[in-house]
């Protein structure tokens, strides 16, 4: 997403495309751990079981609410001017995430010890090849993001069905889900290098944080159901 007197970071001159590369990923190394300093503070104290059982009853309400949340924040991170408001906006989402992530760190942590360590190597190794796939293969992907948008509708009604009617999304299912935080990924670190404004490096993060967080989710799930 970029303003209309915004000109894309590709048109700028190599100094400034190296500057906001740079500034984009220092946030989002930033943003993980943020992330992870939460979850240390959650289990640390007893703060993790509070939204444990805060949210076991009330699990799609807070879904719906994260959604809207984490939408909010990333439009507040794209369209602001203001960079306080903008990194007000990446870390309200990092906050967000890291109350999502809860429950199933809890359970990993609980049922499946090491097992939270190992899918972070995968997701980090997966997020560093399709990274550096994008950027020696040159190649632009944006024309992906109305097949990401589609597939991630269709996957949405998925989550909410099986919650309604009571029918469990198998491996399979997260398997298609880290192919997809896959392909956001790529989506994401094309328009990075070809289509942000360079005063856009804070959404620009938070875009990358929101896929990462995603495939991260779905490792773990396929994980956890190996060793069940």
């Amino acid at each position: 997403m970029q303003t209309i007197d915004a000109q894309p970071v590709a048109f700028q001159g190599a100094n400034v495309r190296s500057e906001f590369i740079k500034k984009t990923y220092i946030n989002l190394m930033s943003a993980i751990a943020c992330f992870t300093l939460i979850e240390i503070i959650f289990f640390k104290t007893n703060i993790a079981f509070l939204i444990v059982n805060a949210l076991s009853g009330n699990w799609m309400i807070a879904m719906i609410a994260f959604v809207i949340a984490g939408m909010a924040a990333s439009r507040a991170a794209f369209m602001s001017h203001s960079k306080t408001t903008q990194y007000i906006a990446l870390y309200a989402y990092v906050l967000i995430e890291a109350l999502i992530f809860t429950p199933i760190l809890a359970y990993a942590d609980f049922y499946a010890p090491g097992v939270i360590q190992s899918a972070a190597i995968v997701t980090l190794l997966a997020f560093g090849a399709l990274t550096a796939f994008v950027i020696m293969s040159k190649t632009d992907f944006s024309f992906l993001g109305s097949l990401l948008k589609w597939v991630s509708i269709m996957a949405l009604v998925f989550i909410v069905a099986g919650a309604l009617f009571g029918f469990q999304l198998g491996t399979l299912f997260s398997v298609g889900m880290v192919g997809l935080a896959g392909g956001y990924i790529l989506y994401d670190t094309s328009n990075i290098i070809h289509h942000y404004p360079s005063d856009r490096y804070v959404g620009a993060a938070l875009s990358l944080f929101a896929s990462v967080a995603m495939m991260f989710f779905y490792v773990l799930r396929i994980f956890l159901a190996n060793r069940d």
